[in-house]
């Protein structure tokens, strides 16, 4: 139990949530990627599990994911480490608070099995092991999955078939529990090789996992801001470009931005040659804008974290330097990304994409695991602004997903509206007349970090 003990006193000698760093601003070179740290021993979580010391387990898997983030990140994370009561107690203080019963899962892939971790407010841990699913296999499932959805395959079960095995393995055996409980909201903290997977398309034979829970990845726990926020009444600071040299146009996204801030909310659009990182500090200075929306591409790449960036107009921001937007003071409560694209399989690529929030400085992120055709990005962001009117992000999301599912969007006199206003061209019966009920338009988009 040596580990144990360490693991407790790093709890005891850091507070907060701050991130420090070793990127200089200015430096020409980006910094070298080192292997992660964080491969903790398999047997020795293993051997916590057997002996029913989840408090020992959460906490060795916590700190080492924290490692993994740093190491991708090159900056240093501090955080407190929470017991499990205390974690089920501000579970049941979040459900007082919001309404919202959420619960913590920990996904953790092994060579031999899968761990599952349940937390739910005000009740002790469940603990799960699933020994269908070991690593091998549960990660060809998952590529399986999301290649059936990007591909956009006719055959159902080019997807269907490997969605609903995931759904077996990951929360079938949580099922009754979630819901005995009234679980209506899933946070999941995942492991290497999951964190790119699409929970929202995971089926149980009626039905996607998104049409009954709000869903959310975490990158740990103890990172996470856990401090509900009412977004009512905020501004937006929409930003985007069109056009680019070396890649693919965006033609909808004048669109998605005058959209979003004539109609549905209050804000500011900064595009193409104004959508520059220098304008988007300076805009930020002088109003205090709480949602950031980039309309742009950004690529979560395999390899250290200066090769996954942000795509502006004058430059591409590497990842590891996207502190320096400072997103942090003020704390933005949610930095949207509308166009991303992340690699499959990579583990830095999922680091890069589950870890935006928190390095960001953002409070929570929306975010798409695949470049989502520029017509239904337009739509599902549409409706996610609309539903964030009167409800949280996650749900937000969850019921703007659900309307595609179903083919029930209802935010389309909004765009046409404000197309005819502006004058900006789209092929509005398009849209009418396409089917986007298929995942690939709606499965890629996920909140990262706070979902209240």
């Amino acid at each position: 139990m040596k580990r144990r003990t360490s693991l407790y006193l790093i709890g005891s000698l850091v507070t907060g949530f701050t991130l420090t760093t070793q990127a200089d601003s200015n430096a020409v070179d980006p910094p070298l990627y080192s292997p992660p740290r964080s491969r903790f021993d398999i047997d020795e979580l293993k051997q916590l599990l057997d002996q029913r010391d989840i408090e020992g387990a959460i906490q060795l898997v916590e700190v080492r994911w924290k490692e993994q983030y740093e190491d991708y990140y090159q900056g240093k994370l501090t955080l407190t480490l929470l017991s499990t009561a205390t974690i089920s107690q501000r579970l049941q203080n979040l459900f007082r608070q919001t309404g919202k019963r959420t619960a913590l899962i920990y996904v953790v892939p092994t060579p031999e099995h899968l761990e599952l971790i349940l937390l739910t407010p005000g009740l002790p841990p469940n603990h799960q092991r699933v020994t269908a699913a070991n690593r091998e296999r549960l990660l060809q499932t998952v590529n399986a999955l999301r290649e059936g959805i990007v591909l956009q395959s006719r055959a159902r079960s080019r997807y269907l078939e490997p969605s609903q095995q995931l759904y077996q393995w990951l929360i079938a055996p949580l099922a009754s529990s979630l819901q005995t409980h009234q679980i209506d909201t899933l946070m999941f903290c995942l492991g290497n090789g999951l964190r790119t997977l699409p929970l929202a398309a995971l089926h149980d034979g009626q039905e996607f996992l998104v049409e009954r829970y709000n869903l959310a990845i975490i990158p740990a726990f103890n990172l996470l801001d856990h401090r509900p926020v009412s977004l009512k009444d905020a501004k937006v600071l929409a930003m985007g470009a069109s056009e680019f040299e070396d890649k693919p146009p965006l033609p909808a996204v004048p669109l998605e931005l005058a959209t979003i801030t004539t109609n549905l909310w209050t804000g500011e659009v900064l595009l193409n040659q104004k959508f520059t990182p220098a304008n988007l500090r300076s805009q930020r200075q002088k109003q205090t804008y709480r949602i950031v929306h980039l309309a742009t591409h950004a690529d979560f790449a395999p390899g250290s974290s200066a090769n996954s960036y942000i795509q502006f107009w004058d430059q591409r921001l590497s990842i590891n330097l996207v502190h320096n937007l400072g997103l942090r003071f003020p704390e933005v409560q949610l930095l949207v990304l509308s166009a991303c694209q992340t690699a499959i399989g990579d583990l830095q690529a999922e680091l890069g994409f589950a870890g935006l929030a928190v390095m960001s400085g953002s409070r929570a992120a929306l975010a798409s695991l695949w470049h989502v055709s520029d017509l239904g990005t337009l739509l599902l962001m549409t409706e996610f602004y609309q539903n964030l009117r009167t409800i949280n992000k996650s749900e937000a999301l969850r019921k703007s997903q659900i309307a595609m599912l179903k083919n029930q969007i209802t935010t389309q006199n909004e765009i046409a509206a404000v197309s005819r206003a502006d004058a900006i061209s789209t092929d509005l019966e398009r849209i009418q007349n396409t089917d986007f009920s298929h995942p690939y338009f709606w499965a890629a988009f996920t909140i990262i970090g706070n979902p209240w």
